[in-house]
């Protein structure tokens, strides 16, 4: 019980330091450009893109088969649409901003929602980790805290721009950290019981992501800016998870 407590704390402190530094990093540019704002999206979609084709599908496939997979890939899609609607019907009847405010807000709420959902089979994966080793554990955590920086900056800037108050965005930021301290609980808890519940968990991540870089990421980001920036955005996100990922 006193190394799980021990791997919660770990995976809590490490999934929350990444995100708020990136958020802090997000919400101090006080005059961001489209071409900017355009270019963290893309790139935040790369970096999502990695993850999910790299990470979370790959390790979802050691562990159990296509059906499984494809299950919990459905369900992650299905249930960020269905966060996407309620999200937009409770902005669209609550809040009036101009030009594309409104659009940028909602686009920030999504993509911590979806991050929040992502970082909890990251925790479970540092559960895991520690599980077989602490070496193993220590270099996971410390892979998620970094591309988790990134992530944290995609998560502020565009809810910063939407008019949201600094104070709130970092406190929405650190938010979407802490399911990282909850998988890692339950990682540690369970990952000795079935790998089957570990692998649907990663699916479903995979899912959200998949449906917030193309339903929200990739047109908001066409939608600011049109030129070159946003595809190199892309790229560099997609290059630097892959470093990231082949760092551990």
């Amino acid at each position: 019980m006193n190394n799980l407590l021990k791997t919660t704390l770990i995976g809590l402190f490490f999934g929350t330091f990444g995100t708020t530094i990136g958020g802090i990093i997000g919400v101090t540019f006080k005059n961001t450009s489209k071409k900017f704002l355009s270019f963290v999206l893309a790139f935040a979609s790369g970096l999502m893109i990695s993850i999910v084709c790299f990470d979370l599908i790959p390790e979802a496939f050691n562990l159990t088969g296509i059906v499984n997979i494809f299950i919990g890939i459905m369900f992650g899609i299905v249930t960020m649409i269905l966060c996407d609607i309620l999200v937009d019907k409770k902005f669209n009847n609550k809040i009036k901003f101009k030009d594309n405010k409104n659009t940028l807000l909602k686009t920030g709420i999504i993509v911590s929602i979806g991050l929040a959902l992502h970082n909890f089979p990251e925790g479970l994966a540092i559960g895991s980790g520690f599980e077989a080793s602490i070496k193993l554990g220590l270099s996971l955590a410390i892979a998620i805290c970094l591309h988790d920086i990134p992530e944290g900056i995609s998560m502020a800037v565009p809810m910063k721009n939407g008019g949201m108050n600094p104070i709130r965005v970092v406190f929405y930021v650190i938010l979407s950290g802490i399911t990282t301290g909850v998988g890692a609980f339950f990682g540690g808890l369970i990952c000795s019981i079935s790998q089957a519940i570990i692998a649907l968990c990663l699916a479903f991540a995979a899912g959200a992501m998949i449906y917030v870089v193309s339903g929200e990421l990739t047109p908001e980001a066409n939608q600011l800016y049109s030129g070159r920036m946003t595809a190199i955005g892309n790229i560099c996100g997609l290059l630097l998870g892959i470093i990231a990922l082949n760092i551990t």
